[in-house]
């Protein structure tokens, strides 16, 4: 896809994630919204090895959503990439359903890593990509994280292992919308920053982008020659005016006169 459709198609589902969570009355849009490019570029920008008929292809890209509360983004572009029918969105967070409020693997497919527990999937996505190049595979690993998930002990385990390792099919991304549950990452936890230094001291290639901008996501996400580190700058709420950058929509429900806003806004 060009970059003006991959653009058209974020908006597309930006609007079917407000769905998604409006008929759940709960969930996190914040980060659902802001992470939304990204997925699309992997998925639609001809970066992801992946067929939807075979989700256990052996030969496919491995993608993992460490931060599992922006699963609604997650499967959103699921079903829109035919992994399973859109009807299943509606059933978002209910009771048996397959479209849970934290993923859970072998519950829909083209999850492949159950989430939530913020912290894991790094080390996850580390022994997956370690144990392929020891089978000398091709298949790439692609991590996402949050930036709060980067004060996690766990996650600077992985890193220096990736590290010491040079598994150049190894890519993190790290969607850096500033926020966390219980507030700005800046208050919370200033030493966060500098990211980009803490993750080439451990021998990481980093890439710092607007994670709202294909032309930067685009080449980023091709330029791997050992563990790649893409620090994806972004907005919470990317694209909803009244949830754009506020503390408040980590998660939260939907009332009928928002619903209408941001659809309005995502038209």
């Amino acid at each position: 896809m060009k970059s003006q459709d991959l653009a058209e198609k974020v908006i597309q589902l930006r609007r079917e994630v407000i769905d998604a969570l409006y008929a759940a009355q709960s969930g996190h849009p914040g980060s659902a919204l802001s992470t939304m490019e990204m997925l699309v570029a992997l998925y639609y920008g001809e970066i992801l090895k992946y067929d939807p008929q075979r989700p256990d292809w052996e030969d496919r890209d491995y993608f993992l959503l460490s931060n599992g509360h922006a699963c609604p983004a997650l499967y959103v572009v699921l079903a829109e990439a035919g992994y399973f029918d859109a009807a299943e969105l509606q059933k978002l967070r209910q009771l048996g359903a397959g479209a849970q409020g934290h993923p859970h693997r072998g519950s829909l497919p083209g999850v492949e890593i159950s989430s939530g527990s913020l912290g894991q999937g790094l080390s996850v996505g580390l022994g997956l990509a370690h144990a392929l190049k020891l089978q000398g595979r091709k298949n790439h690993v692609y991590v996402m994280m949050s930036d709060g998930e980067q004060e996690e002990g766990s996650t600077w385990e992985a890193v220096m292992y990736a590290g010491k390792s040079g598994l150049d099919n190894l890519t993190a991304i790290i969607d850096k919308n500033q926020f966390q549950i219980d507030g700005a990452t800046a208050d919370v936890m200033p030493s966060l920053d500098p990211l980009a230094e803490k993750y080439r001291a451990f021998n990481w290639e980093v890439q710092e982008i607007d994670g709202h901008n294909f032309s930067e996501i685009l080449p980023a996400l091709e330029q791997v020659t050992r563990p790649l580190a893409i620090i994806s700058h972004t907005i919470r709420g990317k694209g909803v005016s009244f949830m754009e950058g506020s503390t408040h929509w980590h998660a939260g429900a939907i009332s009928a006169e928002q619903y209408e806003t941001a659809k309005n806004e995502l038209a």
